[in-house]
């Protein structure tokens, strides 16, 4: 394990802990949007995250949902979603995850995904494989859409629920199940050790699917990730495992 893997398996499990303790208790919240919900608790996981990540590389920048700070300009760039499911930790639903990823000069050299209700640890680097606990993973070999187990991604946008209903309904229609889980970082774990056959969103921010795009690289499964044609700093991704074909190569 390298240094980089080493300080983002710490600031992950770090993160995991506080927001454990306090899943459950009553929680401050800094802005309830229509579609989405930010917490105090946020920032101070995300603060934590950077005071050990960037304590360890101080001349790295640092990307967060959160945030940015550390050296701008800087070819290493951590990138952070301190709490992805932010509305499901609200509600109680122990659906969520820390996610950390390194990018060097473009491309993710390190991936990690945390669920602190689970104890469950994904990892990957560049040059390795991903692990799920230390345990090797692979994505799904299953190869009829009828038995293959997708998720559907919406954002905070009506663009995108409608979207995402939509393809919800056709994808509905062709395999064994369709699911709306609200963690993106989890759902492409899931595709990374072989739960879920694919997960698909039309407008999704890069820190909720950094770490899982390597994972899911390394455990042998395939990434579109196109950027968004209208939306700033938005993307589409279909990450998936195998032949199928689940008629989204194109999607915006």
């Amino acid at each position: 394990m390298s240094d980089y893997l080493m300080a983002a398996v710490e600031a992950a499990q770090a993160a995991g802990g506080f927001l454990r303790a306090h899943f459950g208790q009553p929680l401050n919240v800094d802005a309830n949007e229509a579609h989405d919900i930010k917490l105090e608790l946020d920032r101070r996981a995300q603060e934590l995250i950077e005071r050990i990540l960037l304590g360890r590389f101080p001349g790295h920048a640092f990307l967060g949902e959160e945030g940015v700070r550390g050296v701008t300009g800087s070819r290493y760039e951590w990138i952070v979603d301190p709490i992805d499911g932010t509305v499901n930790f609200f509600f109680g639903i122990p659906h969520f995850a820390v996610s950390i990823a390194l990018r060097h000069a473009g491309k993710i050299i390190v991936g990690v995904v945390y669920d602190p209700m689970r104890d469950e640890l994904w990892t990957a680097e560049a040059t390795g494989p991903a692990l799920l606990n230390g345990k090797p993973v692979h994505v799904s070999a299953r190869t009829e859409m009828s038995d293959a187990v997708v998720s559907v991604g919406v954002a905070k946008s009506l663009e995108s629920i409608d979207h995402g209903m939509k393809l919800f309904d056709r994808l509905g229609r062709q395999v064994k199940k369709c699911r709306m889980m609200g963690s993106a970082a989890l759902d492409i774990a899931y595709v990374a050790c072989g739960r879920l056959d694919a997960y698909i969103e039309g407008q999704i921010s890069i820190w909720d699917i950094a770490a899982g795009l390597l994972l899911v690289e390394r455990a042998g499964g395939q990434v579109l990730l196109k950027p968004h044609p209208t939306a700033h700093a938005k993307f589409s991704i279909v990450a998936k495992a195998g032949p199928l074909d689940f008629g989204v190569g194109g999607m915006q």
